[in-house]
């Protein structure tokens, strides 16, 4: 099959697409399904030793030590639970640098000795299990030869059962450490920051009165993703292989009218939704909101906050569920930052909060935030921390995909700012003056229709183009990017909590101790924190040019790309930082530092790759061919004695002289010998590959619109973005 008959084959059989089978049970009630696969407190409660239950709820809610004594009860009602489910295999669940989740499972069954076998699931093998280590990305921290490596269970992140057609799964949540006891994972130092930042906020609290509960940071991921019928999926090997599009024209028609957001959403892709949204109930995940994104294909869930680290598990399963289902559907669903050249890319936005079950949430303001001094203090320590760490919240979101994204119409600036709304902006200016004595009121809209209501407003905007924006009472870290884990991000937003709400704490208890009347000492200590670190906040257009130059003139890094922003990880500052608070030591840091340049090059190096082999051996040898039909045309006409327009001959053939020129050019980026640092890899591939890349690509999109479309095999923007 040539030519365009690959392509049009692909249309006729999404025509042909029939729905799956309907998996819903009739009379079926969604609250009823929710957290069914779910080792919960709720099963513990029934199955477990009002002994073992109070100890395991302590761990959980209390971040008590666990005590192992408890382990072989736990283990022995949840694998009775998980049998009962269907399960004949358990898996510890652990999240490697890679950035991916990781399982190896093992079955419930031993034989014995009459050649039967029993189901045995011991304490010790729910509490540790050991994987081979020797072949994921370590950073330096382990030599390949050395293989040992621990998983460890994490208690606060409730166990569940994966269902499969062919048989199902007890998945464990568990961290992931070498021999020595260094994180080899993503949820070690997310439980290590979360920690760090609870003990010096409820020093905070405890200043202001109060005998907390534990503190935990709180995350509310919002996901977008794109949905392509696998059939233009499979004939793509751009997408099969690098996530995203490496060809591909502008269509006639993009996302200029704005017709696709929260537009009605397609019957199949409700389908998709629907069936996702049970099976993610049944893990116990809380979808809570479902709509069509702007650019066309592209769509988002958004579920409720839970704590960091069980918000984290959910985030990957969820990716896990949503590639599965969209499978099921005949689609696959695209995580890439930047699938499309040209429209909306997609993110993460990573929704931030702390509070316990005493106080609440820490940073909601009230009606009147400037008489509320614990919020203020609460909101303050964001301040002084995103301003210290700007370079680190942005190298946190750093990848070869997301700066595909980052800096565009579309997505935050790569300059990290705080976005506080004209009513916060306002009690801090007074604060900074003296003192706050008043805050702006919500409003009311007066819609002008008599049979509607009057509805309140809020007392200030929202603004979509702040990475760090404070959106009523929370903060929306909008940087990281779709493909991400959120446990980076949570990681470093609790560390630097941790060393803002220690320097407060640090700050009043030494004030109070000389003397100092507490409510003036809070007055004091956030009066300093807006005259040091006031520059972060920036209400305005963070996609203006004018925002750039001010952002300079204030100070605030413009960390481009990940080449830019990784350093920052192993900067002086980072380094003190994560070790004082006992997140990461020396290796670990440098380790992730190493990692991440080593994914930016290998990433870079696998499209540059396939830039090359399809602009050769599939755009190439179309634009030839058509090339020839023309010339031969010119050459019958010419014999024929009739005078040949040649002005078409001439415009494709510059294209082609242009897109050779271009091949040439990435072979010989990607023959380059760099001296095997990792820095100076990454700086040729952000210099000389991308470049190259991006000049074979102007050539192949300029041809898609001068080629005949018999010979043009790939699917185009327009079919994929649009048939659905």
């Amino acid at each position: 099959m040539s030519g365009n008959k690959v392509r049009l084959q692909a249309i006729k059989d999404v025509e042909a697409y029939v729905p799956p089978a309907v998996s819903f049970t009739p009379g079926e009630a969604p609250g009823e399904i929710f957290g069914e696969n779910v080792f919960s407190t709720t099963v513990m409660q029934k199955r477990l030793p009002k002994s073992v239950y109070k100890s395991v709820l302590a761990t959980i809610e209390g971040s008590a030590p666990l005590d192992p004594l408890v382990a072989d009860a736990v283990a022995s009602a949840m694998k009775d639970w998980a049998l009962e489910k269907g399960a004949t295999h358990y898996a510890h669940v652990f999240y490697p640098l890679t950035g991916l989740t990781a399982e190896k499972h093992d079955s419930f069954l031993d034989p014995v000795g009459d050649g039967t076998a029993l189901a045995e699931f011991a304490g010790k093998t729910l509490v540790q299990g050991e994987p081979d280590a020797s072949s994921f990305p370590n950073g330096g921290l382990r030599n390949t030869f050395e293989a040992r490596g621990y998983t460890g269970w994490d208690v606060m992140s409730p166990a569940y059962v994966l269902e499969n057609p062919n048989g199902n799964t007890l998945c464990i949540p568990t961290v992931f450490v070498s021999m020595t006891g260094e994180a080899l994972d993503h949820k070690t130092p997310l439980l290590r920051s979360q920690s760090a930042m609870a003990d010096h906020a409820e020093r905070v609290l405890r200043l202001f009165g109060h005998e907390p509960s534990r503190v935990v940071s709180y995350c509310g991921p919002e996901q977008e993703y794109f949905l392509v019928d696998s059939h233009f999926f499979l004939a793509r090997p751009d997408l099969i292989n690098a996530g995203r599009t490496l060809f591909g024209a502008k269509p006639p028609k993009g996302q200029e009218f704005d017709d696709h957001y929260f537009g009605a959403i397609p019957e199949r892709v409700l389908g998709f939704m629907m069936d996702t949204e049970r099976e993610l109930f049944k893990l116990g995940i809380p979808a809570k909101t479902r709509h069509n994104e702007v650019a066309p294909g592209q769509f988002e869930i958004a579920p409720m906050f839970e704590r960091a680290n069980v918000a984290s598990d959910h985030q990957q399963l969820l990716m896990t569920t949503f590639k599965s289902v969209a499978r099921k559907h005949g689609m696959e669903c695209l995580f890439h930052e930047k699938p499309f050249d040209g429209v909306n890319g997609s993110g993460k936005h990573v929704n931030f909060s702390l509070g316990n079950a005493t106080e609440g949430n820490l940073l909601l303001p009230g009606d009147t935030p400037h008489d509320n001094a614990q919020f203020l203090v609460f909101c303050a320590a964001v301040i002084r921390a995103v301003h210290k760490y700007g370079g680190l919240l942005r190298s946190s979101v750093a990848s070869a995909s997301n700066d595909h994204r980052l800096g565009a119409n579309e997505a935050p600036p790569a300059i990290i700012s705080i976005f506080l709304g004209d009513q916060l902006a306002d009690v801090f200016d007074q604060i900074a003056k003296g003192g706050a004595t008043r805050s702006k009121e919500k409003g009311t809209m007066m819609i002008g229709v008599d049979s509607l209501p009057d509805l309140p407003t809020d007392p200030g905007d929202r603004n979509r183009t702040s990475p760090f924006a404070f959106t009523g009472n929370r903060f929306e870290f909008r940087a990281p990017g779709s493909l991400q884990t959120v446990a980076g991000p949570m990681v470093v937003i609790n560390t630097i909590m941790a060393e803002a709400l220690d320097h407060i704490a640090t700050t009043l208890e030494t004030a109070v101790a000389a003397g100092t009347d507490f409510d003036e000492a809070v007055q004091d200590v956030l009066a300093a924190i807006i005259a040091d670190h006031g520059a972060v906040i920036f209400n305005g257009n963070g996609y203006s040019d004018e925002w750039q130059v001010e952002a300079e003139q204030r100070g605030l890094k413009n960390l481009r790309t990940t080449v830019d922003a990784l350093p920052e990880l192993v900067s002086d500052d980072a380094l003190a930082l994560f070790e004082t608070y006992g997140v990461f030591n020396h290796r670990e840091m440098h380790s992730r530092y190493e990692i991440g340049l080593e994914q930016y090059v290998l990433s870079i190096g696998v499209e540059g790759r396939l830039t090359l082999e399809m602009g050769t051996t599939t755009v190439l040898p179309a634009a030839v061919r058509y090339q020839t039909e023309l010339a031969q045309n010119v050459a019958a006409l010419t014999a024929a004695g009739v005078e040949a327009d040649t002005s078409l001959l001439l415009e494709v053939s510059a294209p082609v002289a242009a897109l050779c020129s271009a091949l040439r050019t990435l072979a010989e980026a990607l023959d380059h010998e760099v001296d095997g640092d990792a820095m100076a890899e990454a700086v040729h591939c952000r210099d000389a590959v991308l470049p190259a890349m991006a000049a074979v690509r102007t050539s192949a999109d300029a041809l898609e619109g001068l080629v005949a479309d018999d010979l043009w095999s790939l699917p185009t923007y327009q079919e994929m973005l649009y048939i659905l």
